[in-house]
């Protein structure tokens, strides 16, 4: 049963995120999982990945598949930010995965990915960032350029949601837009169908955002809900011939497992 604050598809942020809050030490991130895989997903799809999950989300998408580390009382492990850096060392890849829950919730999130970009033995890091498109991106898209004026060696991209009406109506309304501004090519934007109208929707709002000279644009599939077949017919008859389909690859490698894929 969905609790009721979270029927409407959108959750209280403070107070979700103040159940997800770990004391008494400070800047501690509560970390649902992390593990090594490759990417399922993204433009990094299929590269070896340390991913970092936190949780918490200010949202309830209909189709969502980490639900469980969105619960208000899942159990979390507090990682500080040395903690999490030495992990990804041992980790031995070069690709490292924030994503959630929301990511963007968490308040020291900017100091963590500082520290990963200065990394650079053996050798730099991507650090990918998945975001749900409804948090203001802009202070992590300033990080990324004073990072990169100091010099710093790693590489910070975006993965951000564009929610069509299939996650839910308000969840689909609470877009920012502002926040598609703020990406480049190295980034993309990711619109989850589950029917062709979530398919024409995407198609308008990749449009009238300027996405397609912007960023990359993936169209991935709610599992179960739509044939990548569809998806690709519909592509070919719209020529949209910049987006990418983009299927959950870990979905395909482990169909069975729920985390730590």
């Amino acid at each position: 049963m969905v609790p009721e604050e979270e029927n409407d598809g959108l959750l209280d942020a403070e107070r979700h995120q103040a159940r997800h809050t770990i004391a008494p030490r400070a800047q501690l991130f509560p970390v649902a999982e992390k593990f090594v895989s490759v990417n399922g997903e993204g433009l990094a799809a299929g590269r070896p990945a340390a991913f970092i999950r936190f949780a918490g989300c200010n949202m309830w998408c209909t189709y969502c598949d980490t639900r469980w580390a969105n619960h208000p009382l899942v159990e979390v492990e507090g990682w500080s930010v040395p903690e999490l850096v030495r992990w990804v060392a041992e980790a031995g890849v070069s690709c490292v995965t924030l994503t959630g829950g929301e990511p963007l919730l968490q308040p020291y999130l900017p100091d963590l990915v500082q520290t990963l970009l200065a990394v650079d033995d053996p050798r730099p890091l991507r650090v990918e960032i998945e975001t749900n498109g409804s948090r203001d991106l802009a202070p992590m898209a300033h990080l990324r350029e004073a990072c990169a004026e100091v010099g710093l060696p790693g590489e910070l991209v975006f993965t951000v949601d564009w929610k069509t009406p299939t996650a839910g109506e308000a969840v689909s309304a609470a877009m920012m837009r502002e926040n598609y501004d703020l990406l480049r090519e190295g980034d993309a934007v990711k619109f989850v169908v589950g029917s062709e109208d979530d398919l024409a929707f995407a198609e308008r709002c990749a449009d009238e955002a300027g996405l397609w000279d912007r960023c990359q644009v993936l169209l991935s599939p709610v599992w179960g809900n739509i044939e990548p077949a569809a998806i690709v017919d519909y592509m070919l008859a719209h020529g949209l011939d910049r987006a990418r389909l983009q299927l959950q690859m870990h979905k395909i490698i482990w169909p069975e497992a729920a985390r730590g894929v």
